[in-house]
């Protein structure tokens, strides 16, 4: 049995209106642990480094397979998923803190209602009936849109861009980038193309597009590597002539 340990300092908070406090972990190493089987390892014996027998940790976890976004954590100060974060490549102690822009519910797990209502607020939906999808007739989509369209169907809302946007958080009314590519995503589509306008008119108020900084990190941290820089550049020209057919009653 090897002497090898894994040591974790964790930022803890019993309750949302709780102060927050840090503990120090130490687990036998193991082969191929990554944060969420770590933190398993945890639950099993919840001693924190200097013997003190303590609450399990809680945080939140589902697929394993970096689709869900539900493990969303700071992991050594960057956002990032706990289920694809493998602990051999992470500096010890690994540091894990909840995401700092959403209110915490307990430990790691915190509340990310807002991300899902701004999602709401600009109409991130497809308004289908079903018969393009069971009948002949359907709109023809090149190969090479369907391409770049997979890409930002992949955002997995995990709220790690959210997490790296200064403008966005506490005090910011600004939607955050998740919804922007969630946009021109439903934009894209043959049948949510209809409703466009309405997106559009969703991001050009307060808290909208003109809200972006372009610091890029969204970009940056994403799992899924979504051009969301590129989605809100195509935004803004998409917003500039929307601008002007309102002004021209186009």
């Amino acid at each position: 049995m090897s002497d090898k340990k894994i040591l974790f300092k964790i930022k803890r908070q019993d309750g949302p209106d709780k102060a927050p406090y840090w503990q120090d972990f130490s687990i036998p190493w193991r082969p191929n642990h990554n944060v969420v089987s770590a933190l398993m390892a945890i639950r099993e014996n919840p001693i924190t480094a200097g013997g003190q027998k303590v609450e399990p940790v809680c945080w939140e976890a589902n697929c394993m397979e970096e689709v869900c976004g539900a493990c969303s954590m700071r992991i050594n100060g960057r956002p990032r998923q706990a289920c694809s974060a493998l602990v051999d490549g992470l500096a010890q102690p690994i540091v894990l803190e909840p995401l700092s822009k959403f209110p915490v519910v307990r430990d790691l797990a915190v509340d990310r209602k807002r991300m899902f209502d701004n999602l709401r607020k600009v109409k991130a939906w497809i308004d289908l009936d079903g018969s393009w999808d069971v009948h002949v007739g359907a709109p023809r989509i090149s190969p090479q849109e369907w391409e770049l369209n997979y890409v930002f169907s992949r955002c997995m809302t995990c709220g790690c861009c959210m997490e790296a946007c200064p403008q966005f958080g506490p005090g910011f009314d600004f939607v955050g980038p998740a919804p922007l590519g969630q946009v021109r995503l439903m934009n894209a589509h043959p049948t949510g193309r209809y409703f466009a306008e309405d997106r559009l008119h969703a991001i050009m108020g307060d808290g909208g597009l003109s809200d972006c900084g372009n610091a890029q990190n969204c970009a940056e941290v994403c799992p899924k590597k979504i051009p969301l820089t590129t989605a809100i550049g195509q935004l803004g020209r998409q917003t500039t002539w929307q601008l002007v057919k309102d002004l021209i009653g186009g």
